[in-house]
């Protein structure tokens, strides 16, 4: 605690029909498929293999899944150039719960895309995606390895694969979802289709594989991966941070010490992987209803191994092609490797989110809110010292721990606040 005084001084319903004769009955046959046809272009199964996966399909077409308002109005589908959908979703028919359809593309970039892979083939506006996909010297290495390797995934534009470890990229195989037989490094298990269906994921967004390798059930800070279909993967649904910025000053402090308490956990964890933001937005976190904190969009997160030599961990240099342009314009502005701070996650956290989150959220107590204004200034300098970055963002962790309450809103507390007078 002294240091922190240091710092200061310094500066669907389901679907009900009845039917009362044969003919109403095959009318009403009739009249879903034309839905289920135009469902496979909506969720973009007609793209596949060139798309994430189909472990959820089975429940979409048993609607098990069912977005929001489905079928309440003339059997139509949601307009398909949103990006996420709200929807629900069963494992046993009866209970529900909240989930989020979500694609990793908008409409328009998948189409920008699809258009790419076309002209890098100099094939027409529409051709088969897939078969131009297989063709190229990539996929023709990936067919032939039996181990997922640097070479393998260079020159990818997702900051995940930008200093690779063979550790990580054997994990990135293992914990692959997408297919029936998991748990080997090797890739032998993969057939040619799941070999394309992963290197299109990591090419497009690796949102869904970061998921896979920290699940949230394992104490990792993100939300679960139910699975995905065609184009699209489902999550859990959550509140976004941004939601909170008006909240009372016990809500905000509680989301502002988990945030630091999950930045902290991604530079301190077990498997001695350092996960670092690229950049951070307030829908990339989100709560849960009883008010625990998760990650829900790690498109932008990028790891380094620890566990390698720091002389390792080097950008891999190549050719771009079409993978490495699917999301992007082929230029790539990430920091190398060798330029990653420890102190560059609690940088942009204190600048970008809670700057927000707890501003003049203390004005009755002007002396703790003048704290935590001065120690939010020094972590979100870029010009200090790593060492002051941290030390200023662990100080500004025990003020906010100090100001959190023990009430039903934070459920997730329970087990800490149980035996506290008067929850």
């Amino acid at each position: 605690m002294w240091s922190c005084v240091i710092l200061v001084l310094m500066s669907l319903a389901p679907l009900a029909v009845s039917l009362n004769t044969r003919a109403k009955t095959i009318a009403n046959v009739t009249r879903l498929k034309p839905v289920y046809n135009f469902g496979r272009s909506f969720l973009g199964l007609d793209k596949c293999n060139a798309c994430i996966g189909t472990s959820l399909c089975r429940k979409f077409f048993k609607e098990e899944i069912r977005f929001e308002n489905w079928l309440s109005a003339g059997l139509k589908l949601p307009p398909s150039h949103r990006k996420t959908y709200f929807a629900n979703y069963t494992a046993d028919t009866e209970n529900w719960k909240p989930v989020v359809i979500s694609r990793l593309q908008s409409k328009y970039q998948n189409e920008v895309a699809d258009r790419k892979i076309c002209m890098s083939a100099s094939k027409k506006v529409a051709c088969s995606i897939e078969n131009v996909l297989r063709g190229t010297e990539r996929f023709q290495k990936w067919l032939t390895a039996d181990r997922l390797t640097a070479e393998l995934v260079q020159n990818l534009p997702s900051p995940l694969l930008r200093c690779p470890s063979q550790r990580l990229l054997d994990r990135i195989v293992r914990r692959y979802a997408e297919v029936r037989d998991s748990g080997s490094v090797l890739m032998r298990h993969l057939t040619d289709r799941d070999k394309l269906r992963l290197l299109y994921t990591l090419s497009v967004n690796t949102h869904p594989i970061v998921l896979q390798l920290f699940p949230g059930i394992e104490g990792w800070p993100f939300v679960r991966y139910f699975g995905s279909c065609g184009r699209v993967i489902v999550t859990p649904w959550t509140i976004p941070i941004r939601e909170f910025y008006n909240a009372s000053s016990e809500v905000t402090a509680d989301i502002a010490y988990q945030l630091l308490q999950i930045t902290h956990s991604l530079r301190n964890n077990d498997l001695n992987y350092f996960l670092y933001y690229t950049s951070v937005h307030d829908n990339m976190f989100g709560t849960f209803e009883d008010g625990r904190l998760y990650i829900t969009d790690t498109s932008t997160i990028g790891i380094i191994d620890k566990k390698e030599d720091k002389e390792f961990v080097h950008e891999i240099h190549g050719e771009n092609d079409v993978f490495s342009c699917l999301a992007s314009d082929c230029k790539t502005e990430l920091s190398p490797c060798g330029n990653v701070s420890e102190a560059q996650n609690f940088i942009k956290v204190c600048r970008d989110l809670l700057s927000h989150l707890l501003a003049d959220k203390f004005s009755s107590s002007p002396s703790l809110q003048q704290k935590i204004d001065r120690f939010l200034s020094l972590c979100s300098d870029e010009m200090l010292s790593t060492k002051v970055t941290l030390e200023a963002a662990s100080c500004l962790m025990e003020l906010l721990r100090s100001q959190r309450s023990c009430d039903p809103r934070f459920e997730y507390r329970y087990p800490e606040c149980k035996y506290i007078k008067g929850y």
